[in-house]
């Protein structure tokens, strides 16, 4: 991509200031904490600058991509701080005397159904429902990070649940 690190030095400015702030407001939008969403701006152009040869222009825009990235590590750092929290809340959840270990093992191997069922999914339909049910998008958002068509994303979404649905019954998550 670039060529010298004089000339990529001065096309990672560029990229910088047509997308940085893009990447920051869509961090922003997913974390909430403006501290952390300066970081994921920082790290996603620090990944660009590492590893630029992992951009490729025949699969969509430098904007979808560095876009695709701040959503993945936005959401990264929710999870991390969520699993934190969880722990937290579990460690005191066991001191309190309404602490329902049943539920709690139920919800474990529900959790682990559903990550599991994710994972068998195609990495489109996989996107699509992470970036709308677990990152809060709408379809005309998701369509946008993932530099395809609404109507794709609505056809990904809609068939990725189905599919979904179909795997969880297959792994017994019912009750």
């Amino acid at each position: 991509m670039w060529h010298g690190r004089s000339q990529g030095a001065d096309a990672l400015a560029q990229a910088y200031r047509l997308h940085g702030g893009g990447v920051f407001a869509l961090s922003l939008r997913v974390i909430g904490d403006r501290g952390r969403a300066e970081d994921v701006t920082q790290t996603v152009f620090t990944t660009l600058w590492d590893e630029a040869d992992r951009f490729d222009p025949e699969r969509g825009t430098l904007r979808s991509y560095l876009l695709t990235m701040a959503h993945r590590r936005s959401v990264d750092v929710l999870r991390s701080e969520g699993r934190r929290r969880h722990r937290e809340v579990r460690r005191a959840g066991l001191a309190a005397a309404s602490y329902d270990l049943e539920q709690e093992v139920w919800d474990l191997a529900v959790g682990e159904r559903v990550r599991s069922a994710l994972a068998k999914l195609g990495p489109g339909e996989r996107q699509a429902i992470e970036l709308a049910y677990f990152g809060g998008h709408t379809y005309r958002e998701v369509a946008s990070l993932l530099g395809t068509a609404e109507g794709t994303v609505k056809s990904r979404i809609r068939y990725g649940l189905c599919r979904l649905r179909m795997t969880l019954i297959d792994l017994g998550a019912e009750r």
